[in-house]
């Protein structure tokens, strides 16, 4: 089955989480204060990405992550809510690199560039399963 989809250039999604003690450098390990973790807004700036591709896959495909190239800029405390945009910027063949920006209720806090490459569920699951 080839891989046949809807996503465009300048699509957009946008997902939004609470900054928790969960969530923070502190609790993740990836810093020593009680803010927002780079790790965590990574993870919901993919999260944007995945979720507008996904919206676009025919059944039986996915996409996965590649690369993901952020600066996080500004701290936020826990309390606020923050969210994440992502929005396609290319499209070829199966590769779509989209933009990722992320806010608290302030401000920007981080930006970057993120790829994600369409594959089929069942074909991708068996290659990695045959690592066993």
């Amino acid at each position: 089955m080839d891989f046949n989809s809807n996503i465009a250039v300048g699509m957009t999604h946008e997902v939004t989480s609470k900054v928790t003690d969960a969530n923070t450098a502190l609790t993740v390990g990836s810093g020593s204060l009680a803010v927002y973790a780079t790790p965590a807004m990574a993870a919901l700036m993919e999260r944007a990405a995945a979720e507008l591709c996904q919206s676009e896959c025919p059944e039986g495909w996915t996409t996965v992550g590649t690369s993901l190239n952020i600066t996080h800029r500004a701290a936020t405390p826990t309390g606020l809510t923050v969210r994440a945009i992502a929005q396609v910027t290319a499209v070829d063949g199966r590769a779509i690199s989209l933009k990722v920006t992320a806010y608290d209720e302030r401000e920007e806090i981080g930006a970057g560039t993120h790829t994600r490459f369409a594959v089929a569920v069942d074909k991708f699951m068996a290659k990695a399963e045959a690592k066993r």
